[in-house]
């Protein structure tokens, strides 16, 4: 968990695809909303679209190959300690995750308790996993939306952030539906890091405190 300080707040991004929400990160540090430098994109993916992203701005992107660690009973803990290392020499305070398509595991959940973050598309606890759009339409769902948490252990299961909700219009697809929520995760994901580096996120249990008030319209249902 964060503390106040005076020096931007060293974060790191993972991420295996197009990474639209690093670029939403990224766009709100060059806005000067978010108080943060990037200091890596990492990257399971060597033709991930997000290490492009990187590049562009000048950002370091890193791709650890994973194909070393396959096969060994260890794989996937040897492949977090992998990037563990490379956090470690970036001296990264935050973490976070943008698409990133594995599992993560003790090793770098524990080195990283309260300091790394998800966005996931629905309102958890609703809905972990994947296909959640197609889910949250199939239940007959009135709200979907996308929930920034903390990460642990358990898959989308980590104390929740901020949310935002969307309605589920009548002639909605997974696929209409996705689009309208993404644009809601681009707003809340750098609302969620620049509140971690001001030091106003503190974690009771399953509930994670804002101190001094939730940013405006942070609950608010976004306009169909």
């Amino acid at each position: 968990m964060s503390s106040k300080r005076g020096a931007p707040l060293r974060v790191a991004v993972l991420a295996s695809g197009r990474g639209s929400n690093l670029q939403a990160v990224i766009d709100a540090i060059e806005a000067g909303q978010v108080q943060a430098t990037i200091v890596a994109v990492i990257s399971n993916k060597k033709d991930a679209v997000a290490l492009e992203r990187a590049r562009k701005h000048g950002l370091p992107d890193i791709f650890v190959d994973p194909k070393p660690f396959t096969g060994r009973p260890d794989s996937r803990e040897a492949y977090d300690r992998a990037l563990l290392d490379v956090l470690t020499q970036r001296d990264a305070e935050l973490v976070l995750l943008a698409g990133y398509m594995k599992i993560v595991t003790a090793v770098l959940v524990d080195a990283y308790a309260n300091r790394m973050m998800n966005i996931h598309p629905s309102l958890l606890p609703s809905f972990p996993g994947l296909d959640v759009q197609k889910k949250a339409i199939d239940w007959g769902c009135k709200l979907a939306g996308c929930t920034v948490h903390f990460v642990t252990e358990g898959v989308d299961e980590g104390p929740i952030i901020l949310q935002a909700a969307v309605p589920i219009l009548d002639d909605d697809n997974p696929e209409t539906l996705a689009a309208r929520i993404l644009r809601q995760e681009h707003i809340i994901y750098p609302r969620a890091v620049q509140l971690f580096a001001e030091g106003r996120l503190r974690v009771e249990g399953r509930l994670v405190r804002i101190e001094q008030g939730k940013p405006a319209g942070e609950a608010l249902i976004s306009p169909s």
